[in-house]
C-alpha cells in the first residue's frame, strides 16, 4: 500500500488523555444501569457483554505495552480480574483504566513495537485503544436510549486511524479482501471543517491514495457528513443512506465499500 499522507492538517489528539476521559464517560453511563440491557449496535450483546469486552481489550492493551512486544502475541490470556457480579463491572472498567494509565507511563509513545496496523510503535495501541473505548461508549448510551456526543478533533483523528489501519485488518476483518478494483476511488469528507480522504481500491489492495484529497481530481463514489456522524458510519452504527450523509456517483461501489468493510 502506498505510504499514508494526512488528508488534513494533524489535529492534535492527546489519545491517552482521551482513553481515560472517554472511559469515565462509559463508566458514567452504565453506572446503575441495568446490565443485562440489550445493545442494539452490538447484536447478541448486553451492557455487561459491553463493558467486559471493553475492559478486557483495555487490559490486554496495556500488557502488550508494558511488554513491548516485537512479534505477534500467541495467547491472548490476560488475568482480567473480573468481579463476579456483572452490577460491579463498571468499576473494574475505570480500574481497567487506571491499569492503561500505568502502561502509558511506563512506555514512550515512540517505542518501536509490533502492532497489527500500519504504526509499529506504542502510539499505535493507545490509539486504538481510544476508539474502541470511544465506540463502546457510544454503544451503551445508545443502548440506554441516549443521545451520544462525539468530539468533533477525536471524531477527525477516529476516521484517520480507521482508514489508515483498516488494509491492515484482514486477519480478522477477512471481506476487506474484497475491497479491490482497478484504481476506483471513494473519498470521504467533513461537511463541518476540515477532514478529507481519499480511497483507492487496486488489484491487489486498497488504501488511502497519496495523490488526493489534496487536489480536486475525479472520484468514482463521495460520502460527506459531519466528522462524528462518518466515524459512527465507518463503525457501522449508522446507515450509509441516512438523510444526514450526502452521497454522489457509483451507488454500487459504496454499496461494496460499506458491505465488506466491518471492522
Amino acid at each position: 500500500m502506498s505510504t499514508h499522507r494526512p488528508a488534513h492538517p494533524t489535529t492534535a489528539v492527546d489519545h491517552r488523555a482521551s482513553v481515560a476521559a472517554e472511559t469515565a464517560a462509559f463508566v458514567a453511563a452504565v453506572q446503575g444501569a441495568d446490565p443485562t440491557t440489550p445493545v442494539p449496535s452490538c447484536p447478541g450483546w448486553n451492557l455487561a457483554d459491553l463493558v467486559k469486552h471493553t475492559g478486557s481489550v483495555q487490559r490486554w492493551f496495556a500488557v502488550l505495552l508494558r511488554k513491548e512486544i516485537q512479534q505477534p502475541p500467541t495467547s491472548r490470556d490476560v488475568d482480567l480480574q473480573l468481579p463476579p457480579r456483572p452490577e460491579d463491572y463498571p468499576d473494574w472498567l475505570a480500574a481497567s483504566a487506571v491499569e492503561a494509565a500505568g502502561a502509558f507511563a511506563a512506555t514512550a509513545p515512540d517505542t518501536p513495537m509490533w502492532a497489527w496496523g500500519a504504526d509499529q510503535h506504542a502510539r499505535f495501541w493507545a490509539r486504538r485503544m481510544l476508539y474502541e473505548t470511544l465506540v463502546h461508549r457510544v454503544d451503551a448510551e445508545l443502548a440506554l436510549g441516549r443521545r451520544p456526543m462525539v468530539d468533533r478533533a477525536l471524531a477527525v483523528d477516529g476516521v484517520d486511524e480507521f482508514l489508515v489501519n483498516l488494509p491492515f485488518a484482514a486477519f480478522f476483518a477477512p471481506n476487506t479482501a474484497q475491497l479491490r478494483g482497478t484504481g476506483q476511488t471513494i473519498r470521504f469528507r467533513c461537511i463541518d471543517g476540515e477532514g478529507d480522504w481519499l480511497v483507492r481500491l487496486q488489484p491487489d489492495r486498497f488504501g488511502i491514495a497519496t495523490d488526493g484529497p489534496g487536489r480536486e481530481t475525479a472520484v468514482d463514489a463521495t460520502l460527506r457528513g459531519a466528522a462524528a456522524d462518518l466515524l459512527l458510519l465507518l463503525y457501522g452504527r449508522l446507515d450509509p443512506m441516512d438523510d444526514r450523509f450526502e452521497r454522489q456517483g457509483s451507488p454500487a461501489l459504496l454499496d461494496r465499500w460499506f458491505a465488506n468493510s466491518a471492522f
